[in-house]
Order: C-alpha cells, then sequence, then structure tokens
C-alpha cells in the first residue's frame, strides 16, 4: 500500500490507501503550524506509523499534497501563507530517510486531478481538467496521465486567467481575474453589493448560506446564483475553447450545489465555444468523496514512481 499525506492549513491527514484508491486506514491531526515544522514532522511520522499498523500493512511509499506553493521536483516548501516558518523545509527528504521509501509530492489541486484522473471520474480519458471552487478557484490540467506544467515547473494559475477588466481587483494583479467573480467570497460580495440594504439576509452570509435561500426562492439569493453560474461559465467556456479537454471534473465546496450552477454553466459554454465540439467536452462531479485529498496524494506517488508513471515531467 501507498501511504498517503495531505497537509493543509488547518490539519495534517494521513491514510493507507491500496491500488484501486480505497482508503484503509485514516488518521488526522492539526497542523499546528506555530510548534514548528520538526513538531509537525514529528506528529506525522506518528501517525504514518498507527496508519500502517491499523491497516496490517507495511508503506512502500508515500505520497504528499500540500497546499501551496511547494516545489515537486525537489519536495521543498515554498512561501505559504498558513506556515510561513516552514520555507525550505523538505518533506520529501525527510520522509525518504525516516521511512527508507520513495516519495513524492504535489500541489493539492494537481494530487486531487491526479486523483480524478487514476481513480475517478476522469479515468480513462486522455485530457482532463479539474477545477475546485470554494474560496477560491484551483485548477489543474492532465494530459495523457501527465500534469501539465509551466517553466520552472511552475503550477499554472488559471483560476487567475482573466474575464472582466472592470471587475473587483485580486491580490493576483488583475482586476475581474476569475476567482474575484466566482469564487465563493465573490457570490458574498455580490448580493451584498447588489442587494437592497433591508434585505434580511445581509450579515453571516456564505456561498453554503446564499445556495440554500436560493433553494427557498429567495428572489436575491437566485439572482446571485445566476451570476455566478454565468461567470464560472465564461472560465468554463475558456477552458473548454483553449484546451478542448474530454473532461472537467468540478469539485469544491460550492459544487455541492452544482444542480443550481450546471445550466447556467452548460448554456454559456454553448453560446461561446463554436469553433471546437464543446458538445464533447463532459462536465463532471468529483466523485471521490471527503477522502479525495488522500486518495490524491497517495496517486502523487503512482503519478511519480508506479506503473503508470515515471519521474517525466511535460
Amino acid at each position: 500500500m501507498i501511504a498517503g499525506v495531505d497537509i493543509g492549513g488547518t490539519k495534517i491527514a494521513v491514510g493507507m490507501i491500496d491500488d484501486q484508491g480505497k482508503v484503509r486506514a485514516r488518521l488526522e491531526g492539526p497542523t499546528s503550524a506555530d510548534l514548528g515544522y520538526a513538531n509537525a514532522l514529528e506528529r506525522t511520522t506518528k501517525m504514518l506509523q498507527d496508519a500502517a499498523n491499523r491497516a496490517r500493512a507495511q508503506i512502500t511509499g508515500i505520497g504528499i499534497g500540500s497546499t501551496g506553493p511547494i516545489d515537486p521536483v525537489t519536495g521543498e516548501i515554498g512561501e505559504v501563507n498558513f506556515f510561513p516558518a516552514w520555507k525550505g523545509e523538505n518533506p520529501v527528504k525527510d520522509l525518504e530517510r525516516l521511512f527508507q521509501v520513495s516519495v513524492a509530492i504535489e500541489n493539492d489541486a494537481d494530487a486531487s486531478a491526479l486523483a480524478e484522473a487514476g481513480w475517478g471520474a476522469g479515468k480513462n480519458r486522455a485530457r482532463l481538467i479539474y477545477v475546485t471552487i470554494g474560496t477560491g478557484i484551483g485548477v489543474s490540467v492532465v494530459l495523457d496521465g501527465k500534469i501539465y506544467r509551466g517553466v520552472e515547473d511552475c503550477h499554472p494559475e488559471i483560476g487567475h486567467h482573466l474575464i472582466d477588466p472592470s471587475g473587483p481587483e485580486c491580490w493576483c494583479g488583475f482586476h475581474g481575474c476569475w476567482e474575484s467573480l466566482a469564487a465563493g467570497p465573490a457570490m458574498v460580495a455580490w448580493l451584498q453589493k447588489n442587494a437592497p440594504p433591508d434585505h434580511p439576509h445581509l450579515t453571516k452570509l456564505t456561498a453554503k448560506r446564499i445556495c440554500e435561500l436560493a433553494r427557498e426562492n429567495d428572489v436575491w439569493a437566485m439572482r446571485a446564483v445566476e451570476n455566478e453560474g454565468r461567470y464560472l461559465g465564461y472560465g468554463m467556456a475558456n477552458l473548454v475553447t483553449i484546451f478542448a479537454p474530454d473532461v472537467i471534473v468540478l469539485g469544491g465546496s460550492v459544487m455541492n450545489s452544482a444542480d443550481l450552477f450546471l445550466g447556467k454553466i452548460r448554456e454559456t459554454i454553448a453560446s461561446s465555444c463554436r469553433f471546437v465540439p464543446y458538445e464533447k467536452t463532459e462536465l463532471a462531479l468529483a466523485s471521490l468523496g471527503e477522502n479525495a485529498n488522500l486518495i490524491g496524494a497517495a496517486r502523487v506517488w503512482h503519478h511519480r514512481f508506479g506503473s503508470e508513471g515515471d519521474s517525466r515531467v511535460i
């Protein structure tokens, strides 16, 4: 079995995953970044040992999916907002030393994309794009089973491509990038800006709450959902036009209410992608559930070292 490690801003999860993508044991604990990297490494090591014991299996490799930026080639952690003091630390080399097995790491969005491509909604598809929509928008491209990388092996930030230059400012430098217009907080910002001051639901709003209100036929929530579907559609239409993929797999917390948006997304794609066979691109929902990040972490190892992958990047 392959051990998976999911490093997030608030928690670290580990698990043992078999060669069918099934989680056989799972443990998690707080990231507690303020306690330092060495402390986190020690706790992660202990959880990995416990998970292997619970699964009654030997760890034969370790895959890591981490919030980024991280360097997938060297294994080093970059400038991550959640744990800035960890910059330059290298969990790949440390876990290789501790467990004497091969270890690989990827950005968590790329890890999830690999999982869906290998064991999920994108299985047996040559051209897959994974889009996760939550507090931000993350995008990963998998071509013929390989992650597409940019210059210096960077992760292309497709979630920040320009949609509307008159839109809101984003920390990426653009006004009106896709994330600033279509991530969960953007839906909240739109409703708060456009609804009348006496609207009864302007405080403690979340994207989830807006979707609930839309199902209750709240007029302004329904308008916010329509606006969200349109802007999600603009970004998806660009992906279809540029890549003409076999499938776009949709994940993230906003997609828990996918039925509210898919109609508008499809309508926007159909009206915008006349030069490619857009009807051949399937929109599929992420299929691996609450263990998707752990499964993705294990898939990182298979991508790098397994029979279906190797150490090359494109």
